[in-house]
């Protein structure tokens, strides 16, 4: 059962080290989506919904094989909301990577 007050906090480090492993499975030159952006009120109204204790991200490809990231809400049961809000539509990184970093580089 979830709570919602887990703990999911790790090092730069550790983050550093799965978003390369991430990236080098990748052959060199090789189109990629390293990750996405969603905005604050969208994760924000995701959270707002009721009996939602976190979120869930799933990994998709959308039918022309891009990466796509979906979030949605999640009960204490574990389950998901499937009847509330879902997130998809993030901005993409690359090209919206912001400043090169231990994360993205």
């Amino acid at each position: 059962m979830f709570t919602g007050n887990e703990s999911h906090d790790i090092s730069l480090q550790d983050a550093a080290n799965l978003t390369a492993n991430y990236r080098n499975q990748f052959v060199p030159g090789a189109t990629f989506i390293k990750g996405e952006f969603f905005g604050k009120s969208a994760i924000q109204s995701l959270l707002n919904q009721d009996d939602c204790v976190g979120l869930r991200i799933y990994y998709g490809l959308d039918n022309d094989k891009v990466q796509k990231l979906v979030i949605v809400g999640v009960l204490a049961n574990e389950d998901d909301m499937t009847n509330g809000s879902i997130l998809e539509f993030g901005s993409p990184c690359p090209p919206y990577c912001g400043t090169v970093n231990a994360l993205n580089s």
